[in-house]
């Protein structure tokens, strides 16, 4: 089984495959766009794989960093998942994103997947759960959730945001930075004011 890989890229293609050589062997490895943008031909990368076996075919997929393939491990482990999918889903979303979302039980942001609809969403929320890695949000559920259905709140606005065209990272980044309010208006126009501040 291959683990990890460290060679010079030399060629990429617009299908996501990066071909590696690594002591003279060229390996096809397949990234999310995010990665391949980060691969310049003629670089030096050191990627975390995970080997892929089936009956049929043998596939290496690599990250540049181990959450991605931890992520990616625990998601073609879910029922319904296989690594197409797991691999849409990290092109979408980081891993803390990602663990964002299953912790706020956020569908709309798992929508945005390509090939995943409300219902798929709704149970991929309930599975994750019990699988990933979700303290890191307790600030903002602690923080936020307070009186009159607080933490329907934060989802509000964190679908406000992506509504208004904000990345990800940077909703991520702001819902955690917050104070915190009574109400999605009050958190609304605290959040554009942090976001604001960030972009001058």
């Amino acid at each position: 089984m291959i683990g990890s890989l460290r060679g010079s890229v030399l060629e990429r293609n617009t299908d996501s495959e990066v071909l590696l050589e690594v002591g003279g062997v060229g390996y096809l490895v397949t990234v999310t766009p995010r990665t391949l943008a980060e691969l310049e031909p003629g670089a030096t990368v050191f990627l975390h794989v995970h080997h892929h076996i089936r009956e049929d075919t043998q596939t290496l997929f690599g990250f540049l960093r181990r959450e991605e393939r931890t992520t990616f491990q625990v998601l073609i482990a879910t029922h319904g998942v296989g690594p197409a999918l797991a691999m849409a889903i990290l092109a979408t979303h980081t891993p803390v994103v990602l663990v964002d979302i299953v912790a706020s039980s956020d569908v709309a942001s798992l929508t945005l997947v390509p090939g995943v609809g409300k219902k798929t969403a709704e149970r991929l929320l309930i599975e994750l759960k019990s699988r990933l890695d979700l303290p890191i949000l307790d600030p903002i559920g602690t923080s936020m959730a307070g009186e009159s259905g607080g933490g329907s709140a934060l989802g509000d606005v964190r679908e406000a945001l992506y509504g208004l065209g904000y990345a990800p990272e940077e909703v991520r980044d702001t819902l955690r930075d917050m104070t915190g309010g009574r109400d999605s208006a009050t958190m609304l126009r605290e959040a554009l004011q942090l976001l604001g501040a960030r972009r001058a």
